[in-house]
């Protein structure tokens, strides 16, 4: 009974694909890694090498695409399956890689540190309605060349979710699933049962970089999970009308799940992405818009229709303060991907674009998902009568709390959430202080700090992954470690 939203028509399903099948012939897609082209052409593809353009019929990218897995889980640090991926499950995880946080003090916008996504990591640990961490910002004080490993290193620290990531290069694409395999106990187990999986973004239109094909080749072959996240701006770097950007989503992503299954077939991989809409009033990119939403709705239904795993980024807002247009945007789109069954939806916590973290937001927005996790729950049928045996004894009197049956299924019909969410009387409110829902989440976000509990990692492994962060965070340039 879990309600549903599909957005596309049945009809016009077959035809995005027809077309995206198209656009891999003609034009092409540009695939800038000769080790990429070279398996696509040994597969049957045409090549034109001196324009790095491979040419995918449809029957090659089909053959392919049947050896995808539809159903595989991310595992905790325990080794129990907490996230599944498949089918019309749904979960959550905090958005990803961004620069800045809002200081909650002087509401500025200011560079991240290390402190800011421990801060981050620790808050969705402790919140159920997170599924999952992710390597959610990049630390200005770490040097370039290991900041995407040195982010997975805290969440490693610091939580047991399986983890969202993604690398900024190819050698720490390595480096990364090396380290998730010190807790896996190898790499033959990290792939037997993954913690991570791993973005891996073409860019548009129609490209596959020689950093995105080598990571699709790399995490086939080590057989760990990796998130196409296709990125159609429409209007922009994509066509303007939200079904072309849908099309072009299906080609970036059947050309990159082709690549991916000749270098190693059955290796799982999700549909994923983060298109947007532009702004041409501001040449911005809003995925805070109802229209991005659309697309993401659409383009998981497609990728639904092969029987693939999906993933969005949703739950997000453009606004630069934690204020009304933030919760507008963050619940309205984050319920949309909920409705329309996306396996994994990332963007909570996230403000100006995707570049600026909150963790009260996160907080705030962990309501949000709440309530979108009940609504997936749909109407629910306890009793055998659906009301009629409830009013026996009740004689026309309002006294359904003196029933057994009221204070057993009360937490089940619906969702209570936390002291951040008001629903007491305008006298409490005052009584409690008057304070806006930013206050609320600031309070609470302490509380939960305060009672936060580091997990209890194997003996040893902690101690080798440091060892093993401090020798690459030497070789940048880096006396020692942050201390934390």
């Amino acid at each position: 009974m879990q309600p549903q939203l599909r957005i596309l028509s049945p009809e016009l399903i077959p035809q995005i694909i027809d077309e995206a099948f198209q656009l891999m012939v003609n034009p092409g897609i540009k695939v800038q890694l000769k080790e990429a082209r070279q398996l696509l052409e040994q597969a049957g593809a045409s090549l034109d090498e001196e324009q790095q353009v491979v040419h995918i019929p449809e029957q090659l990218a089909r053959q392919a695409l049947q050896s995808v897995p539809q159903n595989f889980y991310l595992y905790n640090q325990d080794g129990e399956a907490a996230v599944h991926y498949g089918g019309d499950s749904v979960h959550f995880d905090p958005g990803s890689s961004g620069v800045n946080v809002l200081d909650p003090e002087s509401l500025q916008h200011r560079p991240a540190t290390t402190t800011d996504l421990v801060k981050v990591i620790k808050t969705a640990d402790s919140l159920w309605q997170y599924d999952a961490q992710s390597t959610a910002l990049v630390c200005s004080e770490i040097p370039k060349e290991i900041g995407d490993l040195y982010r997975l290193y805290l969440v490693l620290l610091f939580s047991k979710k399986p983890v969202v990531t993604g690398a900024f290069t190819t050698q720490n694409t390595a480096k990364m699933i090396d380290m998730l395999a010190i807790f896996a106990g190898g790499r033959a187990a990290l792939a037997q049962k993954p913690t991570a999986v791993f973005d891996v973004c073409p860019s548009p239109p129609l490209i596959w970089s020689q950093f995105g094909a080598q990571s699709l080749i790399d995490l086939a072959r080590a057989g760990v999970p990796a998130q196409i996240v296709s990125m159609p701006l429409a209007g922009a770097a994509a066509p303007v009308t939200l079904l072309g950007s849908v099309v072009q989503h299906a080609a970036e992503c059947i050309s990159g799940m082709t690549i991916h299954q000749l270098a190693q077939p059955g290796s799982p991989i999700v549909w994923g992405g983060a298109p947007a809409i532009m702004d041409m009033r501001q040449g911005t990119t809003p995925m805070g818009a109802v229209e991005t939403a659309m697309i993401d709705a659409a383009y998981a239904q497609v990728g639904k229709s092969f029987g693939f795993p999906t993933h969005t980024y949703l739950g997000a807002s453009d606004s630069k303060l934690v204020d009304y247009q933030a919760g507008m945007e963050s619940s309205t789109t984050a319920m949309i991907g909920a409705l329309a069954g996306i396996n994994m939806i990332s963007g909570a916590g996230m403000l100006d674009f995707l570049a600026c973290m909150s963790p009260e937001k996160l907080l705030i927005d962990a309501e949000a998902i709440g309530m979108a996790k009940r609504m997936l729950k749909g109407m629910l049928v306890h009793t055998e009568t659906l009301a009629t045996g409830m009013f026996e004894g009740i004689n026309f009197k309002g006294e359904f709390l003196k029933q057994r049956l009221t204070r057993q299924l009360i937490k089940e019909e619906q969702y209570l959430p936390s002291p951040v969410v008001d629903r007491g009387s305008i006298r409490t409110w005052e009584q409690m202080g008057a304070t806006d829902t930013f206050a609320r989440a600031k309070s609470q976000l302490n509380k939960l700090l305060a009672a936060y509990q580091p997990p209890d990692l194997p003996s040893g492994k902690a101690a080798e992954l440091q060892d093993m962060v401090t020798v690459w965070a030497n070789e940048a340039g880096m006396d020692q470690l942050p201390a934390l």
